[in-house]
């Protein structure tokens, strides 16, 4: 049920942050008018049954998977560059059910995510200062004055690429290329001769055991709904509340945001009295919010009031990002207080944003070794304190790039030259995506 006293612009009377100035706010204001009356990209239905599921997690009974790019840009469209990315979430899908014994709950970064908060509102290059790039949603990453003035048209080339994306992994997802029976043709190449892919082949051998079991049982797998399709779901950061807006809808006196099935509020934009967290509170939407270092423990169970004061289970996943270096220390009194609070809850893990460093040659990147410390932590906290770890959440993408260092396949910082490709921040490459999913599934069998 609607709250009454919540439209889907009460946000515009809040505090809006991480939003430039737009030179044109009446061409703004246009385009708002024409994405409210494209159709929504996702239904309530779907909605409705991710909530479902993720109820499942917030019992302990499945495993949330969370995962894509830092920021999709325009430029890297493409059928390929999807079918990678989807196969190796399918990969890592596999080896944490296959480890945990758990359904997994795969919710992609993806679709959406093409605007990013910045910590500052300028940037200087060789003495000459421009706005931040802020995604490709709001402006170019090109330095240049042109391209980096927020330019509204860029809203409705994010819709028509996040429709193309939305329909093609639906495609994927339910016209076979997710079945079982093609587990075998899931390792890419620069993969497949790779530790993770030979470990992933013997993942695949069992399974395919178990299939022809089933098929001797009189069960046809290629037939079956449950393994010859998945379930995929959609998120980004709800970032441009004008995009968010234009494209709610009011279904049954409840609304419904309908560019993502879950939307997130990032750790720059949680407050109590910010915009963004007026709209989430509003949507029917799983939400799920960034809690990092120095976040107030009483400030976090109100926080959780305001964005699910029903406390339905299924509706907020707390997403925790310290840092190798802080996980420890600061997020057991959070669990504490929640956890005494009844407020229900789903605890995922985001490894990546804490431990952004620069490397000596000037790359921003991230090191293996702290982003598998961080989750090892996390799941160690969860045991102390009696609480359920919940999920995951990765930067990682399908294509071979050079953006984290270490892993098996032991990237240094002068690879990261070779193939660094990220419009924002450093991505898990395929294979270190693959094999951290290994290493969770691995801490996940240990607790």
């Amino acid at each position: 049920m609607t709250d009454t006293n919540w439209k889907p612009d009460s946000w515009r009377t809040k505090n809006l942050k991480q939003f430039p100035d737009y030179p044109n706010p009446a061409k703004l204001t246009e385009v708002e008018n024409e994405l409210k009356k494209l159709p929504e990209l996702v239904s309530y239905g779907e909605v409705k049954r991710l909530r479902r599921e993720l109820s499942e997690v917030t019992a302990g009974n499945a495993f949330l998977l969370q995962g894509g790019d830092c920021a999709e840009t325009f430029v890297e469209f493409s059928a390929q560059n999807l079918r990678n990315y989807f196969r190796v979430l399918l990969q890592m899908t596999m080896v944490l059910m296959y480890g945990n014994g758990k359904p997994v709950v795969k919710v992609g970064r993806i679709a959406g995510q093409f605007a990013k908060p910045r910590s500052a509102g300028m940037e200087t290059i060789n003495g000459v200062e421009l706005p931040s790039y802020r995604g490709d949603m709001f402006n170019a990453l090109e330095f240049d004055p042109a391209g980096r003035q927020p330019d509204p048209n860029r809203l409705l080339q994010v819709y028509g690429q996040s429709a193309n994306t939305i329909n093609y992994l639906r495609t994927l997802a339910s016209g076979g290329f997710a079945s079982l029976g093609r587990i075998n043709a899931w390792n890419m190449d620069f993969v497949e001769n790779s530790p993770q892919g030979e470990r992933f082949r013997d993942v695949a051998n069992h399974i395919n055991e178990a299939m022809k079991f089933l098929s001797a049982c009189g069960l046809d797998p290629a037939t079956t709904e449950e393994l010859a399709q998945a379930s995929f779901y959609t998120s980004h950061e709800a970032l441009h509340l004008p995009y968010e807006e234009s494209l709610t809808r009011n279904v049954e006196n409840t609304y419904y945001c309908g560019s993502a099935h879950m939307l997130w509020i990032g750790n720059r934009t949680r407050d109590l009295d910010d915009a963004h967290v007026e709209f989430a509170r509003g949507i029917a939407n799983p939400i799920g919010m960034k809690v990092g270092p120095g976040m107030d423990a009483d400030d976090l169970i109100k926080l959780t009031e305001l964005l699910n004061p029903s406390n339905d289970a299924g509706k907020l996943v707390l997403i925790s990002r310290f840092g190798n270096d802080k996980v420890g220390a600061e997020l057991p009194n959070l669990l504490r207080k929640v956890k005494a609070s009844g407020r229900q809850v789903i605890w995922s893990c985001d490894p990546m944003h804490g431990n952004t460093e620069t490397s000596p040659n000037g790359y921003k990147t991230r090191k293996f070794n702290n982003i598998l410390g961080e989750v090892k932590q996390f799941f160690e906290a969860h045991q102390a304190e009696g609480t359920h770890a919940g999920g995951v959440h990765f930067e990682m993408t399908g294509q071979d790039v050079t953006e984290c260092m270490g892993g098996a396949q032991a990237i240094s910082e002068v690879d990261l030259k070779e193939r660094y490709q990220t419009a924002c921040d450093p991505r898990l490459n395929a294979s270190q995506a693959l094999e951290l999913a290994f290493l969770v599934s691995e801490v996940m069998r240990d607790k």
